[in-house]
């Protein structure tokens, strides 16, 4: 078997787990869709750990660099993402409510200044601008106006969401990069492993 094939196979190999971790995403999203109240709280968790996690590896580095000018200020940043972390991982429904806040108020304010920045303006997408505004203005309005219940699900939607999409985009590209390597392959194959012969010249073979 020539190199080249035993590479193609690794790459169409790595090309498959990518589609399957896709796979798995996609899953996860879907079931997510269906339990956003367990997603949601997931998310917490998930957050509240990297946040821990985080402060723990930056206080390392801190540690490490000490007797340098941001020796303290690595210190105050990883001490906070550690007391965010435990705050968050002890109380992932108020965590979760807080956060709905705020991406209400996010919601709320993007639409108003996509609303207002379109009529201002008036350019050539000036009627997209106002869909988008209009649309962050009623989802925020929505969110909010069912806040703190609204925390139970608008979270764990959203996750579930960027799971399903970064699955479907795995999926797309393990598949796409499998058909490629197959046809690569296939070429090198029809065309046979470059030849070792040196290449003469008619007058070299005259001589």
């Amino acid at each position: 078997m020539n190199e080249p094939t035993v590479e193609g196979r690794k790459l169409s190999r790595s090309f498959g787990w990518l589609a399957l971790l896709g796979t798995l995403l996609v899953i996860a999203g879907v079931i997510g869709l269906v339990y956003t109240g367990v997603a949601t709280l997931t998310s917490m968790l998930l957050f509240g750990w990297l946040l821990l996690v985080g402060g723990l590896v930056g206080l390392l580095h801190a540690i490490e660099s000490r007797g340098t000018n941001y020796f303290w200020l690595g210190v105050v940043v990883a001490a906070l993402n550690i007391a965010a972390g435990v705050v968050v991982i002890k109380h992932p429904e108020g965590t979760a409510e807080a956060l709905t806040m705020f991406a209400a108020l996010l919601f709320l304010t993007g639409g108003v200044f996509r609303l207002v920045g379109s009529v201002v303006v008036r350019g050539p997408q000036m009627g997209w601008t106002l869909l988008q505004g209009a649309f962050g203005l009623l989802l925020g309005l929505l969110v909010l106006f069912d806040w703190p219940h609204s925390s139970l699900y608008v979270l764990g939607c959203f996750f579930s969401l960027a799971l399903l999409f970064d699955g479907l985009g795995l999926i797309a590209f393990g598949l796409g990069g499998r058909r490629i390597v197959s046809m690569v392959s296939g070429r090198l194959d029809e065309t046979g492993p470059p030849s070792d012969e040196p290449i003469t010249s008619p007058e070299d073979e005259r001589k």
